[in-house]
C-alpha cells in the first residue's frame, strides 16, 4: 500500500512517497504551497498516479511537544486536503526534521543552493520513513 508523505510549510509542501510495499519513503518533488491551497491538482495527480491509499502530514510540534499555531495550521490544510481527496490522514510528529534533511543533503556534498528547494521534500521522506517504520514495528 502506497502512502503519501506531506511536509507542509507556508511556502513549501516537500512532498515523499512510499515503495508499493510501504516500506521505503523516498522524495518525490516539492509544490508551492500558494498554488496547493488555490488548486490541490497537483497533489491529485500524485494519488491518482501512484495510486496512494493513505496520508501522512508532519506535525510541526514544539519542542516540548505541544501543538502551536503553525501545527494548527497544518491540521487545517491537512484536513482540507483530506476531505478533498477523500482520504484520511494520519499524523507524524516532524521535530527536527528539516535540520536532519539539511544535515544529511550536506554531508551527502550537496551545496546550499541545490539545499534550499529540496530539503522540503527530503523531509517528507524522513518523516514519512519514521512513520513506515512504526506502522511496521507495531
Amino acid at each position: 500500500m502506497r502512502t503519501l508523505g506531506l511536509d507542509i510549510g507556508e511556502k513549501r509542501i516537500g512532498v515523499a512517497i512510499s515503495d508499493p510495499s510501504g516500506r521505503v519513503a523516498t522524495p518525490l518533488s516539492v509544490l508551492d504551497a500558494r498554488e496547493v491551497a488555490a488548486d490541490i491538482g497537483a497533489i491529485r495527480r500524485i494519488v491518482e498516479d501512484y495510486e496512494v491509499q493513505r496520508m501522512v502530514v508532519g506535525l510541526p510540534l514544539t519542542l516540548s511537544g505541544d501543538e502551536g499555531a503553525q501545527a494548527r495550521e497544518v491540521r487545517r490544510t491537512a484536513e482540507m486536503l483530506a476531505l478533498r481527496l477523500g482520504m484520511a490522514v494520519a499524523y507524524q510528529d516532524e521535530r527536527l526534521t528539516s535540520k536532519a534533511a539539511e544535515r544529511a543533503m550536506s554531508e551527502a556534498g550537496a551545496d546550499s543552493r541545490a539545499r534550499r528547494g529540496r530539503v522540503d521534500m527530503v523531509a517528507a521522506a524522513l518523516l514519512l520513513q519514521t512513520y513506515l517504520d512504526a506502522q511496521a514495528a507495531s
